[in-house]
């Protein structure tokens, strides 16, 4: 009976010592979606502010026209119910302030609300660290639209 205990005794602290020395998994942090990451890239995580001044250009046509727009800037903000852009010092080029929204199934590319050129226009955005680069193109075509056709590159900084 003695030995039996004794066997017993073991085997119980045997698998006590296993148990304690299993690896603990716990569920993986959650993957954000490459819209979240999108989002993220525009917004800073709710709201970024993006300016020319400080290093930053505007090309059209492959001509400069950062002298134009040397005080431009514009907000991205985002929160779980709406997207938003504004615009300062834009020559009317792009609406004072409205919503935005990915184009498609596009994470690359945004269209903004409303009715100035810009507007209703694919926009590609590429972010590397503090540099966000905007490109897109307002067809030739209505009087309205004339003066302002052509090619974009925005390549703006991170306002600090």
């Amino acid at each position: 009976m003695k030995k039996l205990f004794f066997n017993i005794l073991i085997l119980s602290l045997s698998f006590a010592f296993l148990s304690a020395c299993e690896e603990k998994t716990s569920d993986p942090p959650s993957q954000k979606t490459p819209e979240e990451l999108a989002t993220e890239d525009l917004t800073g995580g709710s709201s970024q502010a993006w300016v020319v001044a400080g290093g930053g250009s505007v090309i059209r046509d492959g001509r400069s026209e950062t002298n134009i727009y040397q005080t431009f800037e514009i907000i991205f903000a985002a929160n779980e119910t709406s997207r938003t852009y504004q615009t300062f010092n834009n020559n009317s080029l792009f609406e004072g302030s409205g919503n935005w929204i990915f184009a498609g199934s596009s994470v690359d590319k945004i269209i903004l609300s409303g009715s100035a050129p810009a507007s209703g226009q694919e926009i590609s955005f590429t972010r590397t660290g503090n540099d966000l680069r905007l490109q897109f193109s307002i067809p030739m075509p209505t009087s309205a639209t004339g003066a302002v056709a052509g090619n974009y590159v925005f390549n703006l900084k991170r306002k600090q």
